[in-house]
């Protein structure tokens, strides 16, 4: 028998020039709506690792890890099945183009998030306070 488990994903909270990075999703589900840069872990690969690949691919940005912000676990976060997602606080660097699952890049100031996919809104939400510590030392 083989056991079902949720599936491991990251969202990156990515603070680029003062702002947050957002992408506006290409797919389902949340097609066109903005979310977090994100995605599986592959199987072999580190949650660290794969927040850097999965910001790299979606926006081309490089960026460096500040911190762990948190584990999301609610089973209906996203409508595909259970996941959990592990986030993290970046600093991006680059300039951001749109591929693979974006359909373009949006950047956002702090104060101006608009309606996010999955839980993202409640991620940023719980993260203010270490956002808004970066923001200070920029």
């Amino acid at each position: 028998m083989v056991s079902e488990t949720p599936k491991i994903t990251v969202d990156a909270v990515t603070i680029l020039n003062g702002k947050v990075v957002l992408i506006r999703r290409k797919n389902p589900p949340y097609q066109g709506m903005f979310a977090l840069p994100g995605g599986f872990v592959e199987i072999g690969e580190t949650t660290e690792n794969a927040v850097l690949r999965e910001l790299n691919e979606e926006t081309g940005l490089s960026a460096e890890i500040v911190k762990l912000l948190g584990v999301y676990s609610d089973p209906n976060r996203d409508p595909r099945g259970h996941t959990i997602s592990v986030c993290y606080l970046l600093i991006g660097h680059g300039i951001p183009t749109a591929d693979t699952d974006a359909k373009e890049i949006g950047i956002f100031d702090i104060t101006d998030i608009p309606e996010l996919a999955f839980d993202h809104n409640k991620i940023i939400n719980q993260s203010r306070e270490d956002i808004y510590g970066v923001l200070s030392k920029m």
